[in-house]
């Protein structure tokens, strides 16, 4: 899918990626939850919970950076604590956060973080998502869709690939 450049288009592009991620999270939830998944930090392996909570994560870290702007407050991206260059870290954290929750509740999360993110970037007019830069060089627009269609495509294509080495 190529890079969003209007409101319209990055609408499209959640909405797809999206309902590719759900159907095959929904083939994904009929497996066990172990955590056989090439996981975020070199080495590790994670369960598709782990990839689902990796996601709701990302969902409402977007969400909280224009929060955070709309109140007059500079976000610290991606989080306070956190840099770009350790992003294994916020995967650990997110995994923790949802550990416990079921399988069923998180892929509602998910739902829920992506229904937030849509009407985040529906409250935005072509301008504020693209006519400047929002983060360094990147505008709003790409910079949600770095951290939500994005991942839902690497996410999606990584449950496609577990799915297909376990014939499922």
């Amino acid at each position: 899918m190529p890079v969003p450049h209007t409101e319209d288009e990055l609408l499209r592009a959640l909405t797809e990626t999206s309902g590719a991620l759900t159907r095959a999270a929904t083939c994904a939830c009929r497996t066990g939850p172990e955590a056989s998944l090439p996981g975020h930090r070199t080495g590790t392996r994670m369960s598709p919970a782990d990839l689902v909570a990796y996601l709701i994560g990302w969902n409402e870290l977007v969400v909280s950076w224009h929060d955070d702007r709309a109140r007059g407050i500079e976000p610290q991206l991606p989080a306070p604590g956190f840099t770009w260059n350790q992003l294994g870290s916020p995967a650990q954290k997110f995994y923790r956060d949802h550990a416990d929750v079921p399988w069923p509740q998180l892929l509602q999360r998910l739902d829920a973080a992506h229904d937030r993110i849509v009407a985040l970037v529906r409250g935005l007019d072509n301008g504020e998502l693209y006519d400047a830069p929002w983060y360094r060089t990147y505008t709003a627009g790409r910079m949600i869709q770095l951290n939500t269609s994005s991942p839902y495509t690497n996410a999606r294509r990584r449950l496609r690939t577990w799915l297909r080495a376990d014939g499922l």
